[in-house]
Protein backbone atom coordinates (compact mmCIF):
# COMPACT_ATOMS: atom_id res chain seq x y z
CA UNK A 1 0.00 0.00 0.00
CA UNK A 2 1.46 3.40 -0.98
CA UNK A 3 2.03 6.20 1.53
CA UNK A 4 -0.60 8.37 -0.21
CA UNK A 5 -3.17 5.56 -0.04
CA UNK A 6 -2.34 4.86 3.62
CA UNK A 7 -2.73 8.58 4.48
CA UNK A 8 -6.04 8.78 2.63
CA UNK A 9 -7.39 5.69 4.35
CA UNK A 10 -6.12 6.88 7.74
CA UNK A 11 -7.73 10.33 7.24
CA UNK A 12 -11.03 8.66 6.35
CA UNK A 13 -10.91 6.43 9.44
CA UNK A 14 -10.00 9.32 11.74
CA UNK A 15 -12.77 11.47 10.24
CA UNK A 16 -15.30 8.67 10.64
CA UNK A 17 -14.35 8.04 14.25
CA UNK A 18 -14.44 11.77 15.02
CA UNK A 19 -17.97 12.07 13.69
CA UNK A 20 -19.18 8.94 15.44
CA UNK A 21 -17.47 9.35 18.78
CA UNK A 22 -17.81 12.72 20.51
CA UNK A 23 -15.53 11.38 23.25
CA UNK A 24 -12.64 11.50 20.76
CA UNK A 25 -12.61 15.30 21.04
CA UNK A 26 -9.91 16.88 23.19
CA UNK A 27 -10.15 19.92 25.51
CA UNK A 28 -8.41 22.91 23.97
CA UNK A 29 -4.93 23.67 25.32
CA UNK A 30 -4.76 27.30 26.54
CA UNK A 31 -1.16 28.61 26.65
CA UNK A 32 -0.10 30.38 29.82
CA UNK A 33 0.89 34.05 29.88
CA UNK A 34 3.98 36.12 30.59
CA UNK A 35 3.99 39.85 31.31
CA UNK A 36 6.08 42.53 32.94
CA UNK A 37 9.26 44.38 32.05
CA UNK A 38 11.57 41.35 31.96
CA UNK A 39 10.54 38.27 29.99
CA UNK A 40 12.51 35.08 29.39
CA UNK A 41 11.82 32.61 26.58
CA UNK A 42 13.66 29.29 26.56
CA UNK A 43 13.60 27.66 23.14
CA UNK A 44 13.77 23.91 23.63
CA UNK A 45 13.46 20.52 22.01
CA UNK A 46 10.80 18.21 23.38
CA UNK A 47 8.04 15.75 22.69
CA UNK A 48 4.27 16.17 22.65
CA UNK A 49 1.39 13.72 22.43
CA UNK A 50 -0.81 14.91 19.60
CA UNK A 51 -2.05 11.32 19.58
CA UNK A 52 -2.62 9.53 22.87
CA UNK A 53 0.32 7.36 23.87
CA UNK A 54 2.57 8.47 20.99
CA UNK A 55 5.43 10.93 21.52
CA UNK A 56 6.04 13.30 18.61
CA UNK A 57 9.31 15.25 18.40
CA UNK A 58 8.60 18.98 18.81
CA UNK A 59 10.08 22.37 19.60
CA UNK A 60 8.61 24.96 21.92
CA UNK A 61 9.23 28.07 24.01
CA UNK A 62 9.14 27.46 27.78
CA UNK A 63 7.59 24.07 27.09
CA UNK A 64 7.37 21.27 24.57
CA UNK A 65 5.00 22.95 22.12
CA UNK A 66 4.03 26.55 21.16
CA UNK A 67 4.91 29.24 23.70
CA UNK A 68 3.37 31.44 26.37
CA UNK A 69 1.18 34.38 25.36
CA UNK A 70 3.05 37.63 26.02
CA UNK A 71 0.80 40.33 27.47
CA UNK A 72 2.26 43.81 26.97
CA UNK A 73 1.10 47.39 27.50
CA UNK A 74 1.59 50.13 24.94
CA UNK A 75 4.34 52.44 26.14
CA UNK A 76 6.06 49.96 28.42
CA UNK A 77 9.73 49.04 28.14
CA UNK A 78 10.27 45.31 27.71
CA UNK A 79 13.56 43.46 28.06
CA UNK A 80 13.46 39.96 26.61
CA UNK A 81 15.99 37.17 27.02
CA UNK A 82 15.75 34.40 24.43
CA UNK A 83 17.82 31.38 25.44
CA UNK A 84 18.44 28.96 22.59
CA UNK A 85 18.49 25.46 24.07
CA UNK A 86 17.88 23.85 20.68
CA UNK A 87 20.48 21.98 18.67
CA UNK A 88 19.71 24.37 15.77
CA UNK A 89 20.58 28.00 15.26
CA UNK A 90 17.36 30.00 15.12
CA UNK A 91 15.84 33.48 15.52
CA UNK A 92 12.68 34.94 17.04
CA UNK A 93 10.67 37.55 15.14
CA UNK A 94 7.98 39.73 16.76
CA UNK A 95 5.52 39.54 13.87
CA UNK A 96 3.56 42.75 13.31
CA UNK A 97 5.32 44.79 15.98
CA UNK A 98 6.95 48.13 15.29
CA UNK A 99 10.49 47.76 16.63
CA UNK A 100 13.97 48.60 15.37
CA UNK A 101 15.47 46.17 12.89
CA UNK A 102 18.10 44.95 15.37
CA UNK A 103 15.24 43.99 17.72
CA UNK A 104 13.03 42.57 14.96
CA UNK A 105 14.49 39.06 14.93
CA UNK A 106 14.88 38.53 11.21
CA UNK A 107 17.32 36.10 9.57
CA UNK A 108 20.38 38.31 10.26
CA UNK A 109 19.83 38.21 14.03
CA UNK A 110 20.75 34.60 14.65
CA UNK A 111 20.86 32.85 18.02
CA UNK A 112 23.37 30.00 18.04
CA UNK A 113 22.73 26.89 20.19
CA UNK A 114 23.66 27.54 23.81
CA UNK A 115 23.59 31.34 23.41
CA UNK A 116 21.11 34.07 24.26
CA UNK A 117 19.64 37.10 22.53
CA UNK A 118 18.56 40.22 24.46
CA UNK A 119 16.14 42.41 22.49
CA UNK A 120 14.89 45.46 24.37
CA UNK A 121 12.33 47.95 23.14
CA UNK A 122 9.44 50.22 24.01
CA UNK A 123 6.07 48.85 22.92
CA UNK A 124 4.76 51.33 20.34
CA UNK A 125 1.93 49.26 18.91
CA UNK A 126 -1.79 49.76 19.24
CA UNK A 127 -3.86 47.26 21.21
CA UNK A 128 -4.09 44.13 19.14
CA UNK A 129 -2.99 40.55 18.56
CA UNK A 130 0.52 39.93 17.30
CA UNK A 131 2.72 36.84 17.44
CA UNK A 132 6.28 35.56 17.61
CA UNK A 133 7.97 32.81 15.66
CA UNK A 134 11.40 31.80 14.29
CA UNK A 135 12.66 33.46 11.12
CA UNK A 136 15.93 31.70 10.20
CA UNK A 137 16.45 31.66 6.45
CA UNK A 138 15.71 28.19 4.97
CA UNK A 139 14.65 26.90 8.42
CA UNK A 140 11.59 29.01 9.28
CA UNK A 141 9.13 26.34 8.16
CA UNK A 142 10.87 23.60 10.15
CA UNK A 143 11.05 25.53 13.41
CA UNK A 144 7.46 26.85 13.18
CA UNK A 145 6.01 23.50 12.08
CA UNK A 146 7.73 21.68 14.93
CA UNK A 147 6.01 24.02 17.34
CA UNK A 148 7.68 27.35 18.11
CA UNK A 149 4.96 29.99 17.92
CA UNK A 150 3.24 32.18 20.48
CA UNK A 151 0.70 34.99 20.70
CA UNK A 152 1.39 38.58 21.78
CA UNK A 153 -1.47 40.64 23.21
CA UNK A 154 -0.90 44.39 23.39
CA UNK A 155 -3.21 46.50 25.55
CA UNK A 156 -3.75 50.26 25.55
CA UNK A 157 -6.05 52.86 27.10
CA UNK A 158 -8.23 53.16 24.00
CA UNK A 159 -9.05 49.45 24.01
CA UNK A 160 -9.50 49.32 27.80
CA UNK A 161 -12.21 52.00 27.64
CA UNK A 162 -14.45 49.73 25.53
CA UNK A 163 -16.92 47.19 26.92
CA UNK A 164 -15.13 44.15 25.51
CA UNK A 165 -14.33 40.71 26.93
CA UNK A 166 -10.70 40.69 28.06
CA UNK A 167 -10.29 38.07 30.81
CA UNK A 168 -7.75 35.67 29.33
CA UNK A 169 -8.90 32.06 29.31
CA UNK A 170 -12.40 32.98 30.56
CA UNK A 171 -14.03 35.13 27.87
CA UNK A 172 -10.94 36.00 25.80
CA UNK A 173 -9.21 33.06 24.08
CA UNK A 174 -6.19 32.66 21.75
CA UNK A 175 -6.75 30.29 18.81
CA UNK A 176 -3.58 29.32 16.93
CA UNK A 177 -4.96 27.45 13.89
CA UNK A 178 -2.55 25.16 12.04
CA UNK A 179 -2.47 22.17 9.73
CA UNK A 180 0.34 19.60 9.77
CA UNK A 181 1.43 16.41 8.08
CA UNK A 182 2.33 13.35 10.16
CA UNK A 183 4.14 10.26 8.90
CA UNK A 184 3.21 6.68 9.81
CA UNK A 185 5.09 7.04 13.14
CA UNK A 186 3.18 10.26 13.94
CA UNK A 187 6.22 12.48 13.43
CA UNK A 188 5.78 15.90 11.81
CA UNK A 189 6.84 16.00 8.16
CA UNK A 190 8.59 19.22 7.05
CA UNK A 191 8.33 20.44 4.35
CA UNK A 192 5.08 18.91 3.15
CA UNK A 193 2.08 19.70 0.97
CA UNK A 194 0.11 16.86 2.61
CA UNK A 195 -1.05 18.82 5.65
CA UNK A 196 -4.25 16.89 6.35
CA UNK A 197 -4.43 17.28 10.15
CA UNK A 198 -6.16 20.36 11.61
CA UNK A 199 -5.30 21.58 15.09
CA UNK A 200 -5.88 24.56 17.34
CA UNK A 201 -3.32 25.39 20.03
CA UNK A 202 -1.61 22.05 19.24
CA UNK A 203 -4.89 20.20 19.94
CA UNK A 204 -6.39 17.90 17.32
CA UNK A 205 -10.19 17.85 17.17
CA UNK A 206 -10.52 20.36 20.02
CA UNK A 207 -13.50 21.56 21.97
CA UNK A 208 -13.82 24.58 24.23
CA UNK A 209 -16.41 25.22 26.93
CA UNK A 210 -17.63 28.81 26.60
CA UNK A 211 -20.10 30.87 28.63
CA UNK A 212 -23.52 31.94 27.29
CA UNK A 213 -22.43 35.53 26.66
CA UNK A 214 -20.23 37.53 24.27
CA UNK A 215 -16.82 35.84 23.97
CA UNK A 216 -13.68 37.17 22.27
CA UNK A 217 -11.45 34.98 20.11
CA UNK A 218 -8.01 35.99 18.85
CA UNK A 219 -7.44 33.96 15.69
CA UNK A 220 -4.00 33.39 14.18
CA UNK A 221 -3.42 31.43 11.01
CA UNK A 222 -0.14 29.82 12.06
CA UNK A 223 -0.12 27.31 9.20
CA UNK A 224 2.81 26.94 6.86
CA UNK A 225 0.69 27.42 3.73
CA UNK A 226 -3.05 26.79 4.16
CA UNK A 227 -5.64 29.57 3.81
CA UNK A 228 -8.87 29.24 5.83
CA UNK A 229 -12.33 30.60 5.11
CA UNK A 230 -13.65 31.10 8.63
CA UNK A 231 -17.35 30.75 9.43
CA UNK A 232 -19.71 29.33 12.04
CA UNK A 233 -21.86 26.26 11.58
CA UNK A 234 -25.38 27.09 10.47
CA UNK A 235 -24.05 30.31 8.92
CA UNK A 236 -24.37 31.99 12.30
CA UNK A 237 -23.16 35.59 12.44
CA UNK A 238 -19.94 36.60 14.18
CA UNK A 239 -18.35 40.03 14.53
CA UNK A 240 -14.84 40.97 13.50
CA UNK A 241 -13.41 43.68 15.76
CA UNK A 242 -9.72 43.69 14.80
CA UNK A 243 -7.34 42.83 11.99
CA UNK A 244 -3.54 42.38 12.03
CA UNK A 245 -2.66 45.76 13.49
CA UNK A 246 -5.46 46.33 15.97
CA UNK A 247 -9.08 47.31 16.36
CA UNK A 248 -11.37 48.32 13.51
CA UNK A 249 -13.55 51.41 13.58
CA UNK A 250 -16.67 49.32 14.25
CA UNK A 251 -17.61 45.64 14.58
CA UNK A 252 -18.29 43.93 11.25
CA UNK A 253 -21.16 41.43 11.15
CA UNK A 254 -19.87 38.54 9.01
CA UNK A 255 -20.57 34.94 8.11
CA UNK A 256 -17.20 34.40 6.34
CA UNK A 257 -13.67 35.69 6.89
CA UNK A 258 -10.62 34.73 4.83
CA UNK A 259 -7.50 34.15 6.92
CA UNK A 260 -4.15 33.58 5.19
CA UNK A 261 -0.91 32.40 6.85
CA UNK A 262 0.39 35.06 9.24
CA UNK A 263 -2.91 36.97 9.40
CA UNK A 264 -4.74 37.60 12.66
CA UNK A 265 -8.31 38.59 13.42
CA UNK A 266 -10.22 39.21 16.63
CA UNK A 267 -13.81 37.96 16.66
CA UNK A 268 -16.75 38.38 18.99
CA UNK A 269 -19.30 35.56 19.10
CA UNK A 270 -22.53 36.10 21.01
CA UNK A 271 -23.47 32.85 22.73
CA UNK A 272 -26.28 34.49 24.72
CA UNK A 273 -29.32 32.21 24.94
CA UNK A 274 -27.41 29.21 23.55
CA UNK A 275 -26.69 27.39 26.82
CA UNK A 276 -26.55 23.64 26.24
CA UNK A 277 -25.90 24.05 22.50
CA UNK A 278 -22.75 23.47 20.44
CA UNK A 279 -21.42 25.50 17.52
CA UNK A 280 -18.51 24.72 15.26
CA UNK A 281 -15.93 27.15 13.95
CA UNK A 282 -15.50 25.97 10.37
CA UNK A 283 -13.38 26.55 7.30
CA UNK A 284 -15.61 26.72 4.23
CA UNK A 285 -12.80 25.91 1.81
CA UNK A 286 -15.26 24.50 -0.74
CA UNK A 287 -16.02 28.15 -1.54
CA UNK A 288 -12.45 28.98 -2.57
CA UNK A 289 -11.74 29.59 -6.24
CA UNK A 290 -8.79 27.85 -7.87
CA UNK A 291 -5.37 29.31 -7.16
CA UNK A 292 -5.46 29.36 -3.34
CA UNK A 293 -3.69 26.83 -1.13
CA UNK A 294 -6.74 25.13 0.39
CA UNK A 295 -8.91 25.12 -2.74
CA UNK A 296 -9.61 22.02 -4.81
CA UNK A 297 -6.89 23.14 -7.22
CA UNK A 298 -3.93 25.08 -5.79
CA UNK A 299 -3.17 26.60 -9.20
CA UNK A 300 -5.40 28.67 -11.44
CA UNK A 301 -5.76 25.84 -13.94
CA UNK A 302 -6.84 22.31 -13.07
CA UNK A 303 -3.81 20.86 -14.88
CA UNK A 304 -1.44 22.62 -12.46
CA UNK A 305 -0.34 20.17 -9.80
CA UNK A 306 1.47 20.54 -6.48
CA UNK A 307 3.37 17.48 -5.27
CA UNK A 308 1.56 15.84 -2.33
CA UNK A 309 -1.40 18.23 -2.44
CA UNK A 310 -3.91 15.59 -3.48
CA UNK A 311 -5.51 13.47 -2.30
CA UNK A 312 -6.17 15.49 0.85
CA UNK A 313 -9.64 15.56 2.46
CA UNK A 314 -9.19 19.22 3.49
CA UNK A 315 -8.64 20.64 0.02
CA UNK A 316 -11.76 22.17 -1.46
CA UNK A 317 -13.86 20.85 1.43
CA UNK A 318 -15.69 22.32 4.42
CA UNK A 319 -14.29 21.10 7.73
CA UNK A 320 -14.54 21.71 11.46
CA UNK A 321 -11.76 23.63 13.22
CA UNK A 322 -13.05 23.67 16.82
CA UNK A 323 -16.33 22.96 18.65
CA UNK A 324 -17.72 25.45 21.16
CA UNK A 325 -19.89 23.91 23.92
CA UNK A 326 -22.00 26.63 25.53
CA UNK A 327 -22.39 26.55 29.31
CA UNK A 328 -23.79 28.95 31.86
CA UNK A 329 -23.08 32.66 31.97
CA UNK A 330 -20.14 33.95 34.04
CA UNK A 331 -20.17 36.76 36.56
CA UNK A 332 -19.98 40.27 35.06
CA UNK A 333 -20.56 39.09 31.50
CA UNK A 334 -20.41 41.18 28.35
CA UNK A 335 -23.80 40.64 26.73
CA UNK A 336 -23.84 43.05 23.79
CA UNK A 337 -21.73 43.95 20.78
CA UNK A 338 -20.43 47.53 20.93
CA UNK A 339 -21.59 49.88 18.19
CA UNK A 340 -18.24 51.64 17.76
CA UNK A 341 -14.62 50.76 18.47
CA UNK A 342 -11.76 53.16 17.68
CA UNK A 343 -10.99 55.95 15.24
CA UNK A 344 -8.83 54.83 12.35
CA UNK A 345 -6.72 57.30 10.41
CA UNK A 346 -5.96 55.79 6.99
CA UNK A 347 -3.09 57.48 5.18
CA UNK A 348 -4.35 59.58 2.24
CA UNK A 349 -2.95 58.40 -1.08
CA UNK A 350 -1.98 61.99 -1.83
CA UNK A 351 0.66 61.86 0.94
CA UNK A 352 2.71 59.18 -0.82
CA UNK A 353 6.15 60.32 -1.96
CA UNK A 354 7.30 57.07 -3.58
CA UNK A 355 5.69 54.14 -5.41
CA UNK A 356 7.40 50.74 -5.64
CA UNK A 357 6.24 47.75 -7.66
CA UNK A 358 6.90 44.19 -6.54
CA UNK A 359 6.06 41.53 -9.12
CA UNK A 360 5.67 37.87 -8.12
CA UNK A 361 6.64 35.31 -10.74
CA UNK A 362 7.45 31.60 -10.78
CA UNK A 363 11.03 30.62 -11.49
CA UNK A 364 9.69 28.29 -14.16
CA UNK A 365 6.53 28.88 -16.17
CA UNK A 366 4.01 26.22 -17.11
CA UNK A 367 1.80 23.68 -15.36
CA UNK A 368 4.58 22.52 -12.98
CA UNK A 369 5.40 26.00 -11.67
CA UNK A 370 3.85 25.35 -8.24
CA UNK A 371 6.65 22.89 -7.41
CA UNK A 372 9.43 25.42 -7.98
CA UNK A 373 10.67 28.67 -6.50
CA UNK A 374 8.89 31.99 -6.70
CA UNK A 375 10.68 35.29 -7.26
CA UNK A 376 10.07 38.93 -6.38
CA UNK A 377 11.04 41.28 -9.20
CA UNK A 378 12.85 38.43 -10.92
CA UNK A 379 15.29 37.62 -8.11
CA UNK A 380 15.57 35.27 -5.17
CA UNK A 381 16.60 36.35 -1.66
CA UNK A 382 20.25 37.26 -1.10
CA UNK A 383 21.40 37.97 2.45
CA UNK A 384 24.05 40.39 1.14
CA UNK A 385 21.73 42.50 -1.03
CA UNK A 386 19.63 45.39 0.29
CA UNK A 387 16.74 45.60 -2.17
CA UNK A 388 15.45 49.01 -1.07
CA UNK A 389 16.85 51.95 0.93
CA UNK A 390 13.87 53.90 2.23
CA UNK A 391 14.30 57.45 3.59
CA UNK A 392 13.08 57.87 7.16
CA UNK A 393 9.63 59.44 7.19
CA UNK A 394 8.76 58.32 3.67
CA UNK A 395 5.13 57.54 2.91
CA UNK A 396 5.07 54.95 0.14
CA UNK A 397 2.66 53.01 -2.04
CA UNK A 398 3.69 49.42 -2.71
CA UNK A 399 2.12 47.77 -5.74
CA UNK A 400 2.01 43.97 -5.40
CA UNK A 401 1.48 42.31 -8.77
CA UNK A 402 1.01 38.53 -8.76
CA UNK A 403 1.88 37.00 -12.11
CA UNK A 404 2.04 33.46 -10.76
CA UNK A 405 -0.73 30.85 -10.65
CA UNK A 406 -1.09 30.69 -6.84
CA UNK A 407 -2.04 33.25 -4.18
CA UNK A 408 0.76 34.63 -2.00
CA UNK A 409 0.24 36.14 1.50
CA UNK A 410 2.64 39.10 1.47
CA UNK A 411 4.10 40.26 4.80
CA UNK A 412 6.22 43.31 5.53
CA UNK A 413 8.18 43.92 8.72
CA UNK A 414 8.47 47.26 10.59
CA UNK A 415 5.18 48.86 9.50
CA UNK A 416 1.44 48.41 9.42
CA UNK A 417 -0.21 49.42 6.16
CA UNK A 418 -3.62 50.31 4.76
CA UNK A 419 -4.85 48.47 1.67
CA UNK A 420 -5.79 50.96 -1.07
CA UNK A 421 -7.38 48.60 -3.58
CA UNK A 422 -7.52 45.18 -5.21
CA UNK A 423 -7.42 45.44 -9.00
CA UNK A 424 -8.57 49.03 -8.61
CA UNK A 425 -11.52 48.16 -6.34
CA UNK A 426 -11.72 49.39 -2.74
CA UNK A 427 -11.02 46.44 -0.38
CA UNK A 428 -13.85 44.88 1.64
CA UNK A 429 -14.45 46.35 5.12
CA UNK A 430 -12.54 43.51 6.85
CA UNK A 431 -9.38 44.63 5.01
CA UNK A 432 -9.72 48.35 5.72
CA UNK A 433 -7.97 48.28 9.09
CA UNK A 434 -4.24 48.20 9.85
CA UNK A 435 -2.57 45.23 8.17
CA UNK A 436 0.83 43.60 7.87
CA UNK A 437 -0.21 40.57 5.75
CA UNK A 438 -2.32 40.62 2.58
CA UNK A 439 -3.22 37.70 0.32
CA UNK A 440 -2.55 38.55 -3.33
CA UNK A 441 -4.47 36.21 -5.63
CA UNK A 442 -3.24 34.98 -9.03
CA UNK A 443 -3.14 37.71 -11.67
CA UNK A 444 -4.24 40.26 -9.07
CA UNK A 445 -2.71 43.63 -8.24
CA UNK A 446 -2.96 44.93 -4.67
CA UNK A 447 -1.82 48.39 -3.58
CA UNK A 448 -1.11 49.46 -0.01
CA UNK A 449 0.22 52.61 1.64
CA UNK A 450 2.56 52.83 4.65
CA UNK A 451 4.75 55.35 6.46
CA UNK A 452 8.28 54.40 7.49
CA UNK A 453 8.76 56.28 10.74
CA UNK A 454 10.78 56.10 13.98
CA UNK A 455 13.64 53.68 13.20
CA UNK A 456 16.52 54.36 10.82
CA UNK A 457 20.21 53.81 10.16
CA UNK A 458 20.15 50.38 11.70
CA UNK A 459 22.58 48.10 9.87
CA UNK A 460 20.30 45.07 10.29
CA UNK A 461 17.68 45.22 7.52
CA UNK A 462 13.95 44.58 7.67
CA UNK A 463 12.32 41.85 5.59
CA UNK A 464 9.37 41.50 3.24
CA UNK A 465 8.30 38.09 1.97
CA UNK A 466 5.62 35.58 1.14
CA UNK A 467 4.26 34.07 4.36
CA UNK A 468 3.80 30.66 2.78
CA UNK A 469 6.79 29.33 4.68
CA UNK A 470 7.85 26.93 1.94
CA UNK A 471 8.01 29.86 -0.49
CA UNK A 472 9.85 32.03 2.04
CA UNK A 473 12.43 29.35 2.76
CA UNK A 474 13.08 28.91 -0.96
CA UNK A 475 13.84 32.61 -1.35
CA UNK A 476 10.58 34.52 -1.97
CA UNK A 477 11.86 37.33 0.23
CA UNK A 478 13.66 40.65 0.07
CA UNK A 479 15.02 43.21 2.51
CA UNK A 480 15.05 46.94 3.03
CA UNK A 481 16.78 49.47 5.24
CA UNK A 482 15.38 52.73 6.53
CA UNK A 483 17.95 55.52 6.33
CA UNK A 484 18.02 58.97 7.88
CA UNK A 485 19.64 61.19 5.29
CA UNK A 486 19.79 64.15 7.69
CA UNK A 487 22.09 62.68 10.35
CA UNK A 488 25.36 62.34 8.50
CA UNK A 489 25.59 58.64 9.27
CA UNK A 490 28.46 58.30 6.81
CA UNK A 491 30.77 60.18 9.18
CA UNK A 492 33.58 57.97 10.43
CA UNK A 493 32.72 57.54 14.09
CA UNK A 494 29.34 56.11 15.07
CA UNK A 495 27.48 57.78 17.92
CA UNK A 496 24.00 56.43 18.63
CA UNK A 497 21.96 55.81 21.76
CA UNK A 498 24.82 56.98 23.98
CA UNK A 499 27.20 54.46 22.38
CA UNK A 500 30.29 55.55 20.43
CA UNK A 501 32.35 53.22 18.21
CA UNK A 502 35.73 54.52 16.98
CA UNK A 503 37.80 54.74 14.91
CA UNK A 504 35.62 53.79 11.96
CA UNK A 505 37.28 52.64 9.71
CA UNK A 506 39.46 50.91 12.29
CA UNK A 507 42.79 52.11 10.77
CA UNK A 508 44.67 49.95 13.29
CA UNK A 509 44.45 46.92 15.52
CA UNK A 510 41.61 48.01 17.81
CA UNK A 511 38.04 49.27 17.85
CA UNK A 512 36.96 51.15 20.94
CA UNK A 513 33.38 51.09 22.24
CA UNK A 514 32.21 53.56 24.88
CA UNK A 515 28.82 54.34 26.40
CA UNK A 516 27.73 57.56 28.08
CA UNK A 517 24.25 56.42 29.11
CA UNK A 518 24.49 52.83 30.38
CA UNK A 519 26.97 50.10 31.21
CA UNK A 520 28.18 47.86 28.42
CA UNK A 521 27.38 44.14 28.58
CA UNK A 522 28.99 42.60 25.51
CA UNK A 523 30.28 43.31 22.01
CA UNK A 524 29.74 40.90 19.12
CA UNK A 525 31.06 41.16 15.56
CA UNK A 526 29.26 39.45 12.65
CA UNK A 527 29.98 38.98 8.98
CA UNK A 528 27.40 40.41 6.59
CA UNK A 529 25.93 36.94 6.07
CA UNK A 530 25.12 36.74 9.77
CA UNK A 531 27.87 34.45 11.07
CA UNK A 532 29.25 35.34 14.51
CA UNK A 533 32.98 36.02 14.30
CA UNK A 534 33.82 37.35 17.77
CA UNK A 535 32.11 37.97 21.08
CA UNK A 536 33.60 39.73 24.10
CA UNK A 537 32.08 40.50 27.45
CA UNK A 538 32.56 44.13 28.41
CA UNK A 539 35.76 44.63 30.40
CA UNK A 540 34.74 47.89 32.00
CA UNK A 541 31.63 49.78 32.94
CA UNK A 542 31.56 51.97 29.88
CA UNK A 543 34.66 51.35 27.73
CA UNK A 544 35.91 48.25 25.93
CA UNK A 545 38.63 47.75 23.33
CA UNK A 546 38.30 45.01 20.72
CA UNK A 547 41.33 43.54 18.97
CA UNK A 548 40.49 43.31 15.25
CA UNK A 549 44.05 42.82 14.00
CA UNK A 550 43.27 39.33 12.67
CA UNK A 551 40.23 40.42 10.62
CA UNK A 552 40.49 40.74 6.87
CA UNK A 553 39.65 44.15 5.44
CA UNK A 554 35.94 44.63 4.83
CA UNK A 555 32.53 45.61 6.15
CA UNK A 556 31.20 43.99 9.34
CA UNK A 557 28.29 44.29 11.74
CA UNK A 558 29.01 45.11 15.37
CA UNK A 559 26.38 44.56 18.07
CA UNK A 560 26.76 46.30 21.43
CA UNK A 561 24.59 45.09 24.29
CA UNK A 562 24.00 47.66 27.03
CA UNK A 563 21.83 47.76 30.12
CA UNK A 564 19.32 49.92 28.23
CA UNK A 565 19.20 47.93 25.02
CA UNK A 566 21.20 46.94 21.96
CA UNK A 567 22.91 48.89 19.20
CA UNK A 568 23.83 47.25 15.88
CA UNK A 569 25.92 49.14 13.33
CA UNK A 570 28.19 48.64 10.33
CA UNK A 571 31.92 49.11 10.80
CA UNK A 572 34.81 49.05 8.36
CA UNK A 573 37.91 47.13 9.40
CA UNK A 574 41.12 47.85 7.47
Amino acid sequence: MTKVLRKTLLSFIIGFLTIGMAAAQQPLLIPGTLSGTDITLNLQNGTYQFYQGINTTTMGANGNILGPTLVLDKGQQVNITVNNQLVDTTTIHWHGMHVSASNDGGPHTTIAPGTSWHPAFTVMDKAGTYWYHPHLHTKTNKHVSLGIAGMIIVKDEEESSLDLPRTYGVDDFPLVIQTKDFDADKQIVVPSNSDDVVMVNATIDPYLDVPAQVVRFRLLNGSSQRVFKIGLSGNNTFYQIASDGGLLSEPLALTRLQLAPGERAELLIDFTGKEGQSLQLMSYAAEFPNGIYGATNPGMMSNMTLNGYNPNPLNGANFNIITFNVGSMNNNPVTSIPAQLVTLNPIPESEATTTRQLTFTPEQMGPNQLNGKFLINGVSFNMDVINYSIPLGNTEIWVLKNQSAIAHPFHIHDVQFYVLDRNGVVPPPEEQGRKDVILVKPQETVRFIASFDDFANDSVPYMYHCHMLTHEDMGMMGQFEVVDNTTGVNNNNIEVGGVTIYPNPSMGDFLTVTSDESNLRSITIYGLTGEQLLKRQATGNNLTKIDVSTFTSGLYLIKIETEKGDVVKKVVIK
